[in-house]
């Protein structure tokens, strides 16, 4: 794991944006850890990254019943 951002109990679309801004100093190929609130901020981070072309993989968070991990892999561009 390259790097990890918490962005449970950041609002949409803040959390999008950071999530955007943190992938744009890595390098391709490189992978970040993202812990998010499920429901709405998991569907748009993941949706937006895919769209964007980054691999995401979700997890459940093993210490938060109420928050996932997503598992991005930077596309570098």
């Amino acid at each position: 794991m390259n790097q990890q951002i918490d962005l449970r109990g950041t609002p949409c679309p803040l959390n999008f944006i950071r999530a955007r801004l943190t992938l744009e100093t890595l390098n391709p190929g490189d992978w970040l850890l993202i812990n998010l609130d499920i429901g709405e901020p998991e569907q748009t981070v993941a949706e937006g990254l895919r769209q964007a072309g980054h691999e995401v993989i979700v997890e459940d968070h093993p210490q938060d019943s109420d928050a996932v991990r997503l598992l991005i892999q930077c596309h570098g561009g």
